[in-house]
């Protein structure tokens, strides 16, 4: 896709932060964790179904843009939830049941400069 110019739309983005601790300490098959990044990022794009920017980067079917980070644990996952929360970021907080454990996270897409801030300290999902 091309860079975006003076008055085009941002590239639109879909973050999901997953714990890594999942994988690297608990032990979970990747597979399963894939799984829940997945139910996350649905869950935002239904919850948030009507959201101009959600309908633009459906229409962009071939061209979604995602970008998963890595959480190290539940505590960094919770906080990250709390401080999106406070700043009206649309989000949905995945817990798997029956456990009832957060795994991970997923926001409405949305314009990567209006949230990239609040993710900084996260890096890539390994």
């Amino acid at each position: 896709m091309a860079a975006t110019g003076a008055g085009s739309p941002s590239r639109l983005v879909q973050y999901v932060v997953v714990r890594s601790d999942l994988v690297h300490k608990l032990s979970w098959p990747l597979g399963a964790v894939i799984t829940q990044a997945c139910h996350a990022a649905t869950a935002a794009i239904h919850l948030h179904y009507g959201d101009p920017d959600t309908q633009r980067y459906l229409a962009e079917l071939d061209s979604m843009h995602k970008v998963v980070l890595g959480a190290p644990d539940e505590a960094a996952l919770s906080s990250l939830s709390e401080n999106l929360s406070q700043a009206g970021v649309a989000h949905k907080l995945w817990i798997e049941q029956p456990e009832n454990i957060p795994t991970c996270l997923a926001l409405k897409p949305c314009p990567k400069e209006t949230v990239q801030p609040l993710l900084r300290k996260f890096k890539l999902f390994k």
